[in-house]
C-alpha cells in the first residue's frame, strides 16, 4: 500500500536483532495487528518511560 503524500505516516528505515524480529513476526501473526502499529506502539511506551526521568 503506497503512502498518500499527506500522510501522518513517515517511513524509516532501520536493523533489528534477528530474534526481535522473529518474535516481532510471531506477535503481528497472532494478533492480526500489522508490524507498523505494534512499533507505533512500542515506540509510544518507550517514550512515556523515558519522559518519566
Amino acid at each position: 500500500m503506497a503512502l498518500k503524500e499527506n500522510s501522518a505516516r513517515v517511513k524509516i528505515a532501520s536493523t533489528l536483532k534477528k530474534e526481535n524480529k522473529d518474535s516481532l513476526d510471531a506477535l503481528s501473526s497472532e494478533t492480526d495487528i500489522p508490524i507498523s502499529k505494534l512499533l507505533d506502539r512500542a515506540i509510544e511506551l518507550l517514550l512515556k518511560e523515558y519522559q518519566k526521568k
